[in-house]
């Protein structure tokens, strides 16, 4: 090598460079597992979502084809409330605090009004400590107050920066009452000095939405020209029943709680749609599209207008034909179409008889759209066409998500709202004279995320939504020069003493567990896909095989080959993969038809949302008549035939002390996988956990 001194440095830069190659590979794998983790924890929350847009569709459509002396429609009937026309006076009597009174031996806060800075500074502080429950009578008189505060303010709020002060703007908490605490610990509490934006979804996944509702609300109430709040998708009562927060406030307020979930769906109604900062900035809950209009938005009567249910009783009718074409596109899988003929013709149908009618015939509509054009272009003035396209413009702003690639199409990921492009965000902010949307309803793994040439900020406030260790959270401090701050965090303690590999293995882990219950609620549809490579019946296909019909099954865009040591244990010496074997690994309940059970697992989350809506006490028990009732709807609503026999073994199981009743959470508890839940499934994500769940968490030493 020639000198001493050559030799001995050529090993070490050697060593060097393998050190490198191989620090840059491990570095690649992470990031290869960072990534098909979170894209299954998103894929999965969508899905639901979509599922919960679909199935609110699907009874807005029931509502308006059957009769009232249908018994399939006084099932869902007061889903609707369409008996419930009342005056907001008659509405305040309904929700009167005064008779409810405080025992002596109660040592919570106490609230007088008008609500002081001391009083909400209290609440917040007796929240921080879990000493005890707001009492049930100050619930009531704050969310009154709240509601008729709310009343008062416009659709969109219209605020100024200064010199002197920033505006904070906060993103989901969705129930995380530690990232709120801690945005208020690092930043300071709201006040004349430091006005704070919250931009929806408060409520839903997280154990404590209703005490963060409490606190903002507080905070409205005191100062009402510095904190501003935004509607968010979750703000809706239907949402609730299926993401966890209708069940939070019936197990702490099992007295009262009708009446405070009553009156927050008031209050969800009337929450200002979007807010804009020095005339230049927007923050709103989902986003755009292509027919978004502030104009239009500020002169809505938005209490009027409901999250979901807009995507069913409205049919759009644009001016020109090329909007309409773009209306129907957009909202071609989730529109359902009005019955032809009259109401009497409906009278005598049941359920089965609409099983073939659900989706609408869009061909059908645009021609229609094309000869009627000329005639509702005479016909429909411009008040009746705002109020005609207002439903489909809420719907967007509640739910929509930015796209890279130009142009406006259907949110077919999440079921409702649009995707919309660069070009849209540029149109858009030309139009309105503005030079930043400021959003939130994704969850992004540092807690913020620009796009659209940095015109766009999606702004993310839950920390650990996932699971620990999964995500920042984030917010943004905007001064009078607008350019966005941003400060992260992480609430959970436990994610202070896990290290970065720690943090990826677990959260990693908890998607893995969550796909496998996915891939178990498709079980028939991947058998049919292995069976098309397995021509001899054998049971066994090769894992190029196995990966290509499982992609084609899931649609999830997985690296289906690297992840199949850890999805799949049974591969046999020849390298091939036993399908049957490997399904047999997590069985359920051995004593109920196996493809009523896996269709009762894959759509679990629907199944309890529509137990709860016929559950009209709150009791949490449904009687078997009800039982039967909710699987005939659910048969309808998956276009599938379930037997009486099949629903009555099902009944039979489940009710085990043969009292003739269902207890739901015992019957949604005992289809859940064998496996160890994560804390996605447990309460704290898009599953169905309770908040007993939640209070087992604290001792379980598996978490």
């Amino acid at each position: 090598v020639g000198s001493g001194k050559l030799g001995t440095s050529y090993p070490a830069k050697l060593a060097a460079i393998l050190i490198q190659r191989w620090y840059r590979q491990y570095v690649a794998r992470r990031e290869m597992r960072r990534r098909y983790t979170w894209h299954i924890f998103q894929s999965i929350e969508y899905s639901g979502e979509q599922a919960q847009i679909k199935l609110y569709n699907f009874l807005g459509y029931l509502m308006d084809n059957f009769t009232p002396s249908s018994n399939e429609r006084n099932l869902i009937s007061h889903i609707f409330r369409e008996n419930e026309v009342c005056r907001d006076a008659e509405w305040e009597r309904y929700f009167c605090y005064k008779n409810i009174e405080v025992p002596e031996i109660y040592s919570g806060p106490h609230l007088t009004f008008p609500l002081t800075v001391e009083e909400a500074v209290g609440l917040v502080e007796a929240f921080r400590n879990k000493k005890q429950q707001l009492h049930s009578r100050y619930v009531l008189q704050l969310l009154l107050e709240t509601w008729k505060l709310l009343r008062m303010l416009p659709n969109i709020n219209r605020i100024s920066t200064c010199h002197s002060k920033e505006i904070t703007i906060c993103g989901d908490l969705h129930g995380q009452l530690e990232d709120l605490l801690l945005i208020f610990y690092k930043n300071g509490m709201p006040s004349l000095e430091k006005p704070y934006v919250f931009n929806g979804d408060f409520v839903d996944r997280g154990r404590d939405s209703i005490e963060i509702l409490l606190i903002l609300f507080a905070f409205l109430l005191v100062y009402p020209s510095n904190v501003y709040l935004n509607r968010g998708n979750h703000e809706d009562h239907i949402v609730n029943l299926r993401y966890g927060f209708t069940k939070e406030v019936l197990n702490k307020y099992k007295m009262h709680g009708k009446r405070i979930l009553k009156l927050l769906q008031k209050i969800f109604s009337w929450l200002p749609l979007a807010t804009v900062i020095d005339q230049k900035v927007l923050v709103l809950h989902g986003g755009i599209s292509d027919s978004t209009d502030l104009g239009v938005l500020a002169r809505a009567d938005r209490h009027i207008v409901r999250n979901q249910h807009v995507m069913t009783k409205v049919v759009i009718f644009p001016l020109s034909l090329q909007s309409i074409s773009r209306v129907f596109q957009r909202r071609a899988s989730f529109t359902y179409p009005k019955p032809l003929g009259t109401r009497d013709c409906f009278q005598n149908r049941s359920l089965q008889d609409f099983s073939d009618r659900i989706r609408v015939n869009m061909e059908n509509q645009l021609e229609l759209s094309r000869r009627e054009e000329p005639t509702l272009n005479a016909q429909i003035n411009k008040p009746e066409q705002e109020s005609l396209s207002l439903p489909h413009q809420i719907l967007d702003l509640l739910w929509s998500d930015p796209m890279t690639q130009d142009g406006c199409i259907p949110n077919e990921v999440r079921g409702g709202g649009c995707y919309w492009g660069p070009d849209v965000t540029e149109d858009f902010l030309n139009r309105h004279n503005l030079q930043l949307i400021i959003r939130s309803h994704e969850c992004k793994q540092e807690g913020y995320e620009f796009c659209h040439n940095r015109k766009v900020l999606t702004l993310f406030s839950a920390s650990n939504y996932y699971d620990v260790g999964s995500n920042r959270g984030a917010y943004v401090k905007l001064g009078p020069d607008l350019v966005p701050y941003l400060i992260q965090y992480q609430a959970s303690s436990m994610t202070r003493e896990l290290t970065v590999r720690q943090s990826v293995g677990r959260t990693e882990r908890s998607a893995l567990r969550v796909l496998r219950e996915q891939l178990f609620a498709h079980k028939s549809d991947l058998l049919c896909a292995f069976r098309k490579f397995d021509s001899e019946n054998t049971g066994l296909v090769s894992l190029n095989d196995w990966a290509s019909a499982v992609e084609s099954v899931m649609h999830l865009d997985l690296p289906w080959r690297m992840l199949r040591s850890q999805l799949v244990t049974c591969k046999n010496s020849e390298g091939t993969i036993d399908y049957y074997e490997w399904f047999n690994e997590s069985q359920l309940s051995k004593h109920i038809d196996q493809s009523l059970l896996e269709t009762l697992y894959r759509h679990r989350s629907t199944l309890e949302t529509i137990f709860r809506i016929v559950d009209t006490d709150n009791s949490g028990f449904i009687s078997m008549q009800d039982f039967r009732q909710t699987w005939k709807l659910l048969s309808v609503y998956l276009k599938m035939e379930i037997t009486d026999e099949a629903i009555s073994d099902l009944a039979i199981t489940i009710d085990s002390n043969h009292d003739g009743s269902i207890d739901i959470d015992e019957f949604m508890e005992a289809f859940r996988l064998t496996d160890k839940k994560s804390r996605l499934e447990r309460g704290r994500s898009m599953f169905m956990g309770t908040t007993s769940d939640l209070t087992k968490l604290e001792g379980d030493p598996n978490i």
